[in-house]
């Protein structure tokens, strides 16, 4: 009898202990038939028009006294291919899976959270939340594109072998920072280091971010004064301010973001645009969307080039977990000598002999 009891007992507390646990499998599939008239017409399936296809799982354990552990692995899908290729600068159709989207472990309590490992850069966080389309899609903004706009290089969205604070929420008022090690020789060859400060209160919400990334590697097609393939270690400089109100009818949003690239040479390339967008209900399971971006650079002994970007899309939600949409969107890079930005709706495709593209992409997204 005293045995059973032990034995029961024990059962007890290893329920209890795992009930202070919990780990989820959660992910996106997300897949739009596209549309693009660019020098030639394109046309075919797209992954992750509304929301990126993902495949993720995430934990978190009660270690008692308010201090909790949590881990976070999630991984991008090219649901159109199967493949794993997705999120992150370089990614290849061929790709396997890999946790590139996060890989984090972390405390947090009281005092915020710490955590480590590979994340989106909290600078991003704080001010990319503003794009009315997301960040993906053709109606994406492209103030935060991921390693590059056009012909400049900028930031990367992710930075790996990292450490992350987020303080706790003070009325509104939250911070963030990251510090990525360079893991080189000399670290500070390719550290990253940035922040962003929000404040969300009611139908009120503002982000500023900052960051400086180092010896960010990148091989730039220059077109002027000749055509010419140049590798540069440069070290990317960026801030942006973002703000959004609801007005209930509508939520207006903005912001701008200003980049500098010094090369190892001297010379620097400038990138700056804004961003205006806006979102509506439409009835109980819609929503409107419409955007207008202009994006500005300025490359070393060449004119500033130019680019303007307009989208317009819906997205009626089925259920909670399902809804189908479609985007409209058009760009046109203005032309300087022969040479443009060279921002298009879809890789690969060429734009006309205007810098211009237009776009269509109708799709069904399903979160689990």
């Amino acid at each position: 009898m005293k045995k059973s009891l032990i034995a029961l007992a024990a059962v007890a507390a290893s329920g209890a202990a795992f009930a202070q646990s919990s780990v989820t499998v959660f992910g996106v599939v997300d897949e739009a038939v596209s549309y693009v008239s660019g020098q030639d017409n394109w046309s075919g399936l797209n992954s992750g028009a509304n929301q990126t296809s993902r495949l993720g799982f995430r934990g978190v354990e009660d270690l008692g006294g308010g201090l909790k552990a949590n881990f976070w692995l999630e991984a991008g899908i090219l649901a159109d291919e199967g493949s794993g290729g997705s999120g992150y600068e370089g990614a290849k159709a061929t790709d396997g899976l890999a946790f590139k989207r996060r890989s984090t472990l972390g405390l947090e309590g009281g005092f915020g959270e710490v955590r480590m490992g590979r994340d989106l850069t909290e600078a991003w966080k704080a001010t990319s939340r503003y794009d009315v389309f997301g960040q993906v899609g053709y109606g994406v903004s492209r103030l935060w594109a991921d390693a590059k706009v056009g012909s400049v290089a900028t930031t990367n969205q992710r930075v790996s072998n990292m450490i992350t604070y987020v303080s706790p929420n003070f009325s509104g008022f939250k911070a963030a920072v990251n510090y990525g090690f360079g893991e080189q020789d000399s670290n500070r060859t390719s550290r990253y280091f940035g922040g962003g400060l929000t404040y969300d209160n009611g139908p009120l919400s503002i982000g500023l971010s900052g960051e400086r990334q180092n010896n960010k590697g990148y091989v730039a097609a220059i077109t002027t004064p000749a055509p010419v393939a140049a590798v540069y270690g440069r070290d990317v400089t960026a801030w942006a301010l973002g703000a959004s109100y609801n007005f209930g009818v509508v939520k207006l949003a903005g912001a701008y973001r200003d980049s500098k690239a010094k090369a190892e040479n001297g010379n620097k390339d400038k990138m700056k645009g804004y961003y205006i967008g806006l979102s509506a209900p439409v009835g109980a399971a819609g929503e409107v969307k419409a955007s207008y971006n202009r994006s500005e650079a300025t490359l070393f002994g060449a004119n500033k080039l130019k680019a303007d970007q307009f989208a317009l899309g819906y997205v009626h939600n089925l259920s909670k977990r399902t809804a189908v949409y479609g985007t409209y969107a058009y760009i046109k890079n203005k032309n300087d000598n022969g040479a443009n930005l060279g921002l298009a709706l879809q890789s690969g495709v060429a734009l006309k002999d205007n810098g211009s593209q237009h776009g269509l992409q109708v799709g069904v997204r399903h979160a689990f």
